[in-house]
């Protein structure tokens, strides 16, 4: 008789690969980050706070960018898309880890938001007019409306994809597809809310239009910069060794310079709209990151968030090549902590330059427990979709 075909077995990450090995280390070290920062905090929470929200807001946007990135290689298709998937499915899959980590931000809102201050409210117009959308208790609605969307979200891109990897016969794309599309613009709702919550209202004064989509730009570019040096690091062993190759690299690289570019245009549209205007509520945002020793931050991202980064990735060969696209990808990952940085801390050091040891810290702590979080997904999964159509051979690796 003759003998059936073994069953491909699922390219899983050993038990024991140096991956899991790390982390428990990875946790404990963000857990002994955060309880520094926390005894700091008692001797300076205004500043703990907005640390901790800097930190928040990095991490966060890594994981929202690869729910959106994912969402938009379910529409597309491609190869790039598929190699990845499993990356980007475990890093979205962290957003119930993400609400836990919002909590300290519910603890410290009085700290962040001068509009939860009564006394404040009461000396100005313009905020006694907005408290109809600033204020407590709709600000806890929305956040748990925001994190509602994102965890179901996020749930079922993974469930349905892993079920794909079982049920060839089975037309699951077409069900991804269609979540993508209706996912796509709840998550340009949500976190456009959310960008005008978190961190425009630190000064409830100022608007931008512009704020919310500079936000969703900015995840993007955040995804790549995590996903590409994971991938990187990842195909040296199996089973992702030979499956991702030098051309899907190539596309990764293209897709981060196109939202690289996209950041910059829209950073530079929000500021040209602005300064025309030159209306005193809105210019004053500008003012106090341009006047003091915060422009030398603001200097530095142009340098190192958008002209060398965009240099190296016109470079075909940097693109094809992993080990150079990668720490391309970490300069930009770097730069967006900086530019999250920009973001947050001059609301509370508005006349001159000041960064403390927990705008280093806060992050680090967050990030240990987001890592491991994010670790902790990939086990026991395929790293790489079966029978997934863009990805021809994928059951055979």
């Amino acid at each position: 008789m003759r003998a059936e075909a073994a069953t491909p077995r699922p390219p899983v990450l050993d038990d024991n690969h140096a991956l899991f090995r790390m982390q428990r280390g990875i946790l404990v070290a963000g857990l002994v980050a955060l309880a520094a920062c926390a005894l700091g905090g008692w001797f300076g929470p205004a500043q703990f706070f907005h640390s901790y929200l800097v930190g928040f807001m990095f991490w966060f946007g890594i994981a929202l960018g690869s729910m959106a990135i994912l969402m938009v290689s379910h529409l597309t298709g491609g190869a790039w898309g598929a190699v990845v998937r499993r990356l980007l499915e475990s890093a979205a899959r962290t957003t119930p880890v993400l609400a836990l980590l919002f909590l300290p931000i519910l603890l410290g809102m009085h700290e962040l938001y001068s509009w939860t201050r009564p006394e404040v409210v009461r000396e100005s117009e313009i905020l006694q007019h907005k408290q109809i959308y600033l204020n407590v208790p709709f600000f806890l609605v929305r956040a748990a409306i925001y994190f509602a969307v994102w965890v179901t979200v996020s749930r079922f891109l993974s469930v349905w994809s892993l079920e794909q990897d079982g049920n060839p016969g089975r037309n699951v794309s077409r069900r991804l597809e269609f979540l993508s599309r209706g996912g796509l613009v709840l998550y340009g709702l949500t976190v456009t809310f959310a960008a005008f919550d978190w961190v425009m209202s630190l000064e409830p004064l100022w608007y931008s239009s512009i704020f919310g989509f500079l936000f969703m730009g900015a995840q993007g570019l955040a995804a790549f910069s995590f996903v590409i040096p994971v991938a990187a690091y990842l195909r040296r062993t199996s089973p992702l060794a030979g499956v991702i190759e030098p051309k899907q690299f190539h596309d990764l690289g293209n897709l981060m310079l196109a939202f690289l570019m996209l950041w910059a245009y829209l950073s530079f549209s929000q500021l040209l709209i602005i300064w025309e205007g030159n209306l005193p509520d809105e210019i004053s945002w500008y003012l106090h990151r341009a006047d003091t020793g915060w422009f030398w931050i603001g200097i530095g991202l142009i340098v190192f968030h958008f002209a060398l980064p965009f240099v190296l990735l016109l470079l075909r060969a940097i693109k094809r090549n992993p080990a150079l696209l990668a720490p391309v990808a970490l300069l930009v990952m770097v730069a967006r902590y900086f530019d999250m940085l920009w973001l947050v801390e001059p609301s509370l050091h508005q006349t001159r330059l000041h960064v403390s040891w927990m705008d280093v810290v806060a992050p680090i702590g967050i990030g240990g427990v987001w890592l491991a979080a994010f670790v902790g997904q990939l086990k026991g999964i395929s790293l790489v979709p079966l029978n997934d159509p863009s990805l021809p051979g994928a059951a055979d690796v």
